[in-house]
C-alpha cells in the first residue's frame, strides 16, 4: 500500500510540473511566430506533451487571451507601395464618428485608440503616393480633426 501511494504522488508531481513548465509567454511567442505550428511541434519545443499544449491553448482561447489566428503579409508584395503610421488628434465630440469612419476605410488596416501623443493611431497601406496624399488631405479637411501626423514606414524591424 505504501508503494502505491508513492507512485501516485510521483504521478501527481509530474503532471503538476508539466502544467507549470508551459509558459504562456513562450507558447504565445511560438504562435505569433507561426500560428500554423502543430501542437506536436510546439510540445517538442517546450518539452511537454501534445495534450498539455492543446489544453493550454484551449484555456487561453476560452479566457480570450488568444482571440483569433491570423497571417502576416508583406503589403509591398500585394502592390502597396506606401505604408504609413498616422497619428490623429481629434476634438472629443467628433471622436466616435471619426473612429467609425476610419474603421470602414479600406486603407486603414489597423486602428488604435491611445493615451499617448495622439488620440488615434492608424496603420495604412496605399498603392502609391497619390493615394497617400489624398488620404492625408481628406483627414486634414475633416471636421473635428485637429492634427494629422503621418510617418511613412521605411522598414519593418520586428
Amino acid at each position: 500500500m505504501h508503494h502505491l501511494n508513492l507512485h501516485y504522488v510521483y504521478i501527481m508531481v509530474k503532471s503538476i510540473n508539466l502544467m507549470v513548465r508551459i509558459s504562456n509567454h513562450n507558447l504565445i511567442k511560438l504562435l505569433i511566430e507561426n500560428s500554423r505550428t502543430s501542437y506536436v511541434e510546439i510540445a517538442k519545443k517546450l518539452g511537454v506533451s501534445e495534450a498539455a499544449v492543446r489544453k493550454r491553448i484551449k484555456r487561453l482561447e476560452d479566457l480570450g487571451v488568444i482571440r483569433r489566428y491570423t497571417i502576416d503579409v508583406d503589403p509591398k508584395r500585394l502592390g502597396y507601395e506606401v505604408l504609413a503610421i498616422i497619428g490623429l488628434d481629434v476634438e472629443p465630440e467628433h471622436l466616435l464618428k471619426i473612429m467609425e469612419e476610419l474603421r470602414s476605410r479600406e486603407e486603414a488596416v489597423k486602428l488604435y485608440l491611445t493615451s499617448g501623443d495622439h488620440m488615434l493611431i492608424i496603420e495604412c497601406w496605399f498603392k502609391n503616393s497619390r493615394e497617400f496624399s489624398s488620404f492625408i488631405k481628406g483627414l486634414e479637411s475633416r471636421e473635428g480633426v485637429r492634427r494629422v501626423c503621418p510617418a511613412i514606414i521605411l522598414e519593418r524591424l520586428k
